[in-house]
């Protein structure tokens, strides 16, 4: 098994895909640690498939190589919606359920009505659920992963304690002078930027997996945020890793896999945690 693993990995788009995905859970799990404290857990799921609906979109009005151009501000703006619905009329949860099932509505329509190939049904599928996309991605699209891990990495650092405060208590943060709008729009724009990205790696369906996961394996062991950001981000690599190996070795759906490694440290981290009680 080694000496398959090494003969794969003379392979560039193999060592790309490598890099892309644990760069991506790398991010996805520093955003899922301040997305899970804040019980927005399911926004990562409800702006991939916002994200999927642009993208079908994009694809209709023939927008194909710059749809990042279409997809990303579309899926900003509805990451910022999410994030200050505390003062609408229509609660964070319920509206990320409308929008959710709505955007995926509305995409999985228009790629019926204006079909890009003869197989619909393959190429929903395939942005529903991720494919071997990820093992054909481009030097350009790799740099894309780095640039948005050193962005994501600098911002938490830089900006550490106002998360901090925003994420734990919003109205203190408000009163001490932080500009909580200010914050919800770069941690909607970061967010939103890490999923479209995501969807090459996982999938539409399966990117809150991504976000979720890591953070709340950290969680059964650790209780100090900054200790839980740290485990959360060594954690999702780990998965990353072990999921596109396997995924490789055995040829197996590269999304799905990464997932259920991600279920199994999971369990076993919640297993770690009930000895530690």
């Amino acid at each position: 098994m080694l000496a398959k693993l090494y003969m794969y990995l003379q392979y560039p788009f193999v060592v790309r895909a490598i890099i892309a995905g644990v760069l991506i859970s790398f991010c996805a799990s520093l955003l899922g640690v301040i997305l899970v404290l804040r019980r927005y857990s399911y926004i990562g799921d409800c702006l991939s498939h916002v994200a999927f609906g642009a993208m079908s979109v994009s694809y209709v009005a023939g927008i194909i190589s710059q749809k990042l151009f279409v997809i990303l501000p579309i899926t900003a703006v509805t990451a910022v919606l999410i994030l200050r619905t505390k003062q609408k009329r229509v609660q964070g949860d319920a509206l990320i359920a409308m929008l959710s099932t709505a955007a995926l509505a509305i995409g999985y329509l228009l790629m019926n009505v204006f079909p890009i190939s003869a197989n619909v049904s393959s190429d929903v599928c395939t942005s529903l659920f991720g494919s071997t996309s990820i093992l054909t991605l481009s030097q350009g699209e790799v740099w894309e992963s780095v640039i948005l891990a050193v962005i994501v990495s600098i911002i938490i650092l830089l900006l550490y304690p106002r998360i901090f405060a925003v994420t734990f208590d919003e109205e203190f943060a408000q009163a001490t002078g932080i500009h909580t709008d200010r914050m919800h729009l770069i941690l909607a724009i970061v967010t939103s930027a890490v999923v479209v990205l995501a969807m090459n790696l996982v999938g539409s369906i399966l990117i809150s997996a991504l976000v979720i996961f890591p953070a709340l394996s950290a969680m059964q062991i650790e209780r100090s945020f900054g200790k839980v950001l740290i485990l959360s981000c060594i954690l999702a690599v780990c998965g990353a890793l072990a999921g596109l190996i396997g995924a490789i070795l055995a040829g197996t759906p590269v999304g799905a896999t990464i997932v259920i490694c991600d279920l199994a440290i999971f369990l076993i981290c919640f297993a770690i945690g009930l000895l530690k009680q």
